[in-house]
């Protein structure tokens, strides 16, 4: 087997400087980059397609979590985490190993034995950590802002630019006050992450920002469009313009 290629993603530096400090006993794996943050972190992952990543959960910025919807190809992950119950439930139902500071020498060898086993029976380890993101997601977690890469830029959307938002195919396009942005995501995870004092589905393949909504008019006999402030017109299906007019206040 060729020498593991590593990288360390971690923002505080003893952590960083245990990590290396344990990774000295192994010979078997080269650390080729460390990364303090999430976006430096995403980029590096991204340039340098390691075998082993050594990724914290909390991070300021970007979250490991959120670190992992990034990268464009996914290696063996161990994560790291002070102090996160929530995560930690997470990874008990999967497959990925986990080291919980302050972690010993010890546990940290069993997590790379666990590497090691897996790669030698040929165990694809990104399913693992795909489905790990995904029961992270399903866990009902209100989002905050959106991260949308392009190449290697990575943009972060506040929600609270959020004019509204359009499905295009297995895209979403997410429309702010600037500019457009179009990200590999559904509408049903977007329905159910959003707060819905701000935004509401008023339609299949639309959600509105309801701080943008500027008027609810009559389009046809039976139809409705709400006309936006920036002047975009989306149409609303019948079965959702009782809630609309609901939420506001109509």
């Amino acid at each position: 087997m060729n020498n593991l290629r590593a990288i360390i993603v971690e923002d505080e530096a003893p952590a960083r400087d245990l990590l290396k400090a344990f990774l000295k006993s192994h010979e078997n794996i080269d650390l080729i980059a460390e990364c303090s943050d999430g976006f430096s972190g995403a980029k590096t992952i991204n340039e340098n397609k390691p075998d082993l990543v050594f990724l914290d959960i909390q991070m300021p910025k970007l979250t490991g979590f959120e670190l992992v919807e990034l990268l464009d190809e996914l290696p063996e992950i161990i994560f790291t985490t002070a102090y996160d119950q929530y995560a930690i439930k997470a990874f008990e139902l999967s497959a990925v190993d986990y080291l919980m500071k302050p972690f010993s020498k010890q546990r940290f060898d069993e997590a790379i034995a666990k590497v090691y086993s897996r790669i030698q029976q040929k165990e694809a380890g990104s399913g693992s950590i795909r489905q790990l993101a995904e029961k992270v997601r399903e866990d009902g977690k209100v989002i905050e802002r959106i991260f949308v890469k392009t190449g290697t830029r990575i943009d972060v959307v506040p929600i609270t630019d959020i004019v509204h938002i359009q499905a295009e195919d297995d895209y979403v396009e997410i429309v702010t006050k600037e500019k457009k942005y179009l990200k590999k995501e559904t509408m049903n995870y977007l329905e159910k992450a959003l707060p819905t004092q701000m935004f509401i589905r008023v339609h299949r393949s639309s959600i509105v920002n309801v701080n943008y909504i500027l008027k609810l008019e009559r389009y046809g006999k039976e139809s409705y469009i709400v006309i936006l402030k920036d002047g975009s017109k989306v149409n609303v299906s019948k079965s959702r313009v009782k809630e609309l007019k609901e939420q506001l206040g109509f």
